[in-house]
């Protein structure tokens, strides 16, 4: 199976995880394991990698990318990442990694119906079962589908896109990749076609709802903080700002100590940093990978330290 994967940040990402050869390392969502080799390949024999998908492709293509090194690759959503550390008998890992978001396979790939380039069976699943794209778009009412785009995509022709959806369904359903992007496009203004794809925006929120992204992500990091050890520290690569945003905000409430009025002149909550950002700022791609990696145009890295 062919699964391209061009990992992000990938230097960025390891040197803030500061991996240790006897370390329990987790990629919540490992894909064509492009960090997690990394990763692996500073393990010793004590260490251990443990890669996460729901995508049942990229838990096959990772396995087997993954099999010379002290590694284990399981299907699961990173949101179960306590229940699967339990069925190991692991009690905590000493780095997480999440590099959010639909991977590069996924896109490329027709037959999964991510990409509106192409001309597919709507999809869009990650773990390839459950709702799909055609569910929503053909039984989601007109407010629904224009709270997705709006919410999810940040879409500012959300209530025309929603409409003219509505209005085609009524004759057949939309079954396609192909119809979906030609209604957004004939739903949006001409000055706006011709300026930039319209299709975009669309199709990262059918998508995020399809895979309840956010609800998942928003679990996945109460979840990944508490299998991390004292020390132990947590990387987050984003794409978009609505889960940078998510990221950024969960991020600060753990480092917040003190929550008393600033007029109080001593501390009455007793209330304590739980972690201590390791990067101040996001970290960004460099120049270099900007020109060799399309992808990473948009990544954003942070990374925490658990107290």
């Amino acid at each position: 199976m062919e699964f391209a994967h061009v990992p992000v940040l990938l230097p960025e990402t390891l040197e803030n995880l500061a991996v240790r050869p006897d370390g329990i390392y987790i990629d919540g969502t490992v894909g064509g394991a492009g960090h997690s080799r990394e990763i692996a390949s500073r393990l010793g024999k004590n260490g251990l990698l443990i890669g996460l998908d729901r995508d049942p492709d990229a838990v096959a293509v990772a396995t087997a990318r993954l099999q010379a090194f002290p590694a284990k690759v399981i299907q699961g959503n990173y949101s179960q990442m306590r229940q699967i550390l339990d069925g190991l008998n692991i009690p905590s890992a000493d780095g997480i990694l999440l590099d959010l978001g639909v991977s590069s396979h996924q896109l490329d790939e027709p037959e999964r119906g991510f990409s509106y380039h192409a001309d597919a069976p709507l999809d869009m699943r990650m773990s390839q079962e459950g709702t799909s794209a055609y569910d929503i778009v053909n039984t989601s009412d007109e407010q629904a589908l224009r709270k997705i785009l709006y919410e999810y995509g940040e879409e500012k022709f959300a209530g025309s896109i929603a409409a003219a959806i509505v209005r085609a369904r009524e004759n057949s359903p939309v079954t396609t990749t192909g119809e979906l992007a030609e209604l957004v496009r004939q739903a949006v203004p001409q000055k706006y076609r011709r300026e930039k794809n319209p299709c975009k925006k669309t199709f990262q929120a059918i998508r995020i709802a399809v895979n309840d992204e956010f609800g998942h992500l928003r679990l996945g990091l109460e979840a990944a903080f508490a299998c991390l050890k004292s020390g132990g520290r947590l990387a987050i690569i984003t794409f978009h700002s609505l889960e940078d945003r998510i990221v950024k905000q969960q991020f600060a409430a753990w480092c917040k100590g003190c929550t008393c009025p600033p007029d109080f002149p001593q501390c009455v909550c007793g209330k304590k940093p739980k972690a201590r950002l390791v990067t101040r700022k996001p970290v960004t791609a460099s120049a270099s990978e900007l020109e060799q990696n399309h992808r990473s145009h948009s990544a954003k890295l942070r990374v925490i330290e658990k107290l």
